[in-house]
């Protein structure tokens, strides 16, 4: 049975930590699913480490749903969420809805998560009016990069703090389920986690966090290109994978591979007869 909303709430009441991870594809997902995590984020970012864009921007609904769709087939337990891409609830709440369901009705999801404040809040609470259960992300939204002027911290001064808050308080108030703090200082954090009732998930927004989320890619060192500040690397599967598929270059040209153990055999018999009818 999956993990629920109303679990991921309970987690905060009762003091757990919540971690949560992306995961693009049917194989990462069984992964980190078997390793534990109850919370996989289907995160526009796989428009960076799986298509190569140079931002999320670029990112259809078409291509969310097609890794959507691929995550579900990997879990079974976790609470898969689909990240709205850009310009998909933005210029009506019927549209968002018709979104917001093709993440739940195609790709099999059972949550949504999308950018923004006070300003999608009505977004927000409608979608939960209709079965839609949504998360919301506020701070660092990568989504409005061009009008941030970059990736910056969010919430350093007295105005910006207080809109975070207020944003956040917002995002209860229309129903989400839990909100993520992006790039946000690590006090302010603590206080609107304190000001909620429902879990904050935090990305560069330190420890006062009920729970952390990372890109998987970040985490296994797979994207090398850039290493966020958030980041932490547990291990280099780059340099493990380069390293592997070097040594298999060197053994197919060297003919060390394959080897009888890696071949299927036949009966000498019949190779004999076949040579005398060529």
């Amino acid at each position: 049975m999956r993990i629920t909303v109303n679990d991921i709430k309970e987690m905060k009441q009762k003091g757990q930590k919540i971690p949560m991870l992306t995961a693009y594809d049917y194989s990462f997902a069984k992964l980190v699913e078997e390793a534990g995590i109850p919370l996989i984020l289907v995160g526009d970012s796989l428009g960076m480490v799986m298509l190569g864009y140079t931002s999320t921007i670029p990112v259809t609904m078409d291509e969310m749903i097609h890794h959507t769709k691929a995550v579900v087939r990997g879990t079974q337990r976790a609470l898969v969420i689909g990240d709205m891409p850009f310009m998909t609830y933005h210029t009506s709440v019927a549209e968002a809805m018709r979104n917001a369901g093709r993440f739940i009705q195609e790709g099999g999801a059972q949550a949504v998560k999308l950018e923004g404040g006070e300003m999608v809040a009505e977004t927000v609470h409608r979608l939960v009016s209709v079965g839609i259960p949504v998360q919301g992300h506020i701070g660092l939204t990568p989504q409005s990069i061009n009008q941030l002027g970059g990736f910056k911290v969010q919430g350093k001064t007295p105005e910006a703090a207080l809109r975070l808050l207020k944003d956040a308080q917002a995002l209860e108030e229309a129903g989400a389920f839990s909100v993520v703090l992006e790039s946000v200082p690590y006090a302010l954090s603590a206080l609107i986690t304190k000001r909620l009732s429902i879990p904050t998930i935090g990305i560069g927004a330190g420890a006062g966090c009920n729970g952390q989320v990372q890109v998987v890619s970040d985490l296994l060192g797979l994207y090398t290109e850039f290493v966020p500040k958030h980041a932490k690397q547990y291990t280099k599967l780059s340099e493990i994978i380069k390293k592997a598929v070097g040594e298999y270059v060197g053994e197919v040209q060297s003919g060390a591979f394959p080897t009888e153990q890696h071949s299927y055999k036949i009966d000498p018999a019949l190779i004999a007869d076949l040579e005398k009818i060529v």
